[in-house]
């Protein structure tokens, strides 16, 4: 497995003005020192405690993305260095990611996750439901969180057509909230989507961030 050739295909895909999140998750430090020492910063992880366990064992100027489902009970493990949560889904979820930020004296960037597949078992947020969030008083006296964009998984699928108008979506809802909310906000910016099989669409779509493992790292271990 030859990482760092691997890296350098998938970023002659990517443009400038999209950042690659290299998904290691399952993969041993030594997979992820050498995609670093190409030239990655970015990697994602989606369990906070095989991310907390490689954290120390790794170049600090890392960014850590945690990209799964996060539980309120393990927040506590990454709260004092991860880089950016993709996939805040509740009122529950951001509660205790700023608890956990004021007691390790920073401001945590997240991305609120949107329910754009046609598959049930995706987790995510309508469009109602956030705004029901950050119209909500207890949302307004969160401090240490930041809300820097969107993201969402689209159907797996082998109809890209599908793939494409769900990408679609989830910039439609981006633009919405910046319109209505962060018209004047430079931190909201983030447009989170796209894997390994569909993140040139998602690209084509106005994606900022695409999260890619298995075209890096080979199949998870």
């Amino acid at each position: 497995m030859n990482v760092q050739a691997n890296l350098k295909k998938v970023l002659a895909d990517i443009p400038a003005h999209v950042r690659l999140v290299a998904v290691s998750k399952t993969k041993p430090v030594e997979m992820i020192q050498a995609a670093y020492e190409a030239g990655q910063r970015d990697f994602g992880e989606n369990k906070a405690q095989d991310l907390a366990a490689k954290y120390p064992q790794l170049p600090q100027d890392i960014r850590w993305h945690f990209i799964g489902h996060l539980q309120t009970n393990k927040v506590k493990y990454i709260a004092p260095f991860v880089a950016l949560i993709h996939a805040a889904d509740s009122l529950k979820i951001l509660k205790e990611i700023n608890k956990q930020a004021v007691k390790n004296h920073r401001i945590i960037d997240f991305l609120l996750e949107f329910h754009i597949a046609r598959e049930e078992s995706k987790f995510g947020l309508t469009m109602e439901a956030a705004e029901k969030i950050m119209y909500s008083e207890e949302y307004g006296q969160l401090k240490n969180i930041r809300l820097c964009g969107v993201m969402g998984m689209a159907t797996y699928t082998d109809d890209t057509e599908q793939i494409r108008s769900e990408f679609r979506q989830l910039k439609g809802i981006f633009q919405e909230l910046k319109e209505k909310y962060f018209s004047g906000a430079p931190h909201f910016k983030e447009i989170s989507m796209g894997m390994s099989g569909d993140y040139p669409i998602a690209i084509e779509e106005g994606a900022t961030l695409v999260r890619v493992g298995s075209k890096i790292f080979g199949a998870r271990s």
